[in-house]
């Protein structure tokens, strides 16, 4: 049986996290490097809160190096969001197909989410959030960005697999 883990002062549990999922402005400071980089320097941006993940955060167009992206052919389905798009990373020589994802038409209650891109931490060389460098969200779907503000476990870790 999977335990929830009881957060602490200025902690919040995933397991407290709404289903559907909250949309809600965030004003911590997000930065992401890859390849040496900053691709990514907001103060405004929305995180999406939804029981057993991680937050993941969604960056407006304009905080990005919009740049060094090109959108792929990929597509998946929320059933929360609707269809999202994805986009590959280059710079210099190093690459990331399907490292970031937006949504053009969200569903109504996700509307402020409009264009603002997601990205998934693992492959690049920083994350922060607030000066916190970021650990990813297990598993190759989700992509939620853990940091010592949220404790789970988490959906996809090893042994978490469960129904919500």
């Amino acid at each position: 049986m999977i335990q929830r883990i009881e957060p602490g002062p200025g902690q919040e549990s995933v397991w407290d996290y709404p289903r559907p999922p909250r949309l809600e402005d965030c004003d911590l400071q997000i930065e992401i490097v890859f390849n040496g980089v900053t691709i990514v320097s907001s103060c405004r941006t929305k995180r999406v809160l939804e029981t057993t993940h991680p937050p993941v955060y969604y960056i407006p167009p304009e905080d990005i190096q919009m740049q060094y992206l090109s959108q792929t052919p990929r597509s998946s389905f929320c059933e929360w969001k609707g269809l999202a798009g994805y986009y590959t990373l280059t710079v210099g020589n190093r690459r990331v197909d399907n490292v970031a994802w937006f949504y053009p038409n969200p569903t109504p209650e996700f509307l402020p989410l409009q264009n603002y891109v997601a990205f998934y931490a693992e492959p690049m060389e920083r994350c922060t959030v607030a000066g916190e460098i970021v650990k990813p969200q297990p598993g190759n779907f989700y992509g939620g960005w853990i940091t010592s503000r949220v404790v789970g476990p988490f959906k996809s870790a090893p042994g978490t697999w469960v129904s919500v």
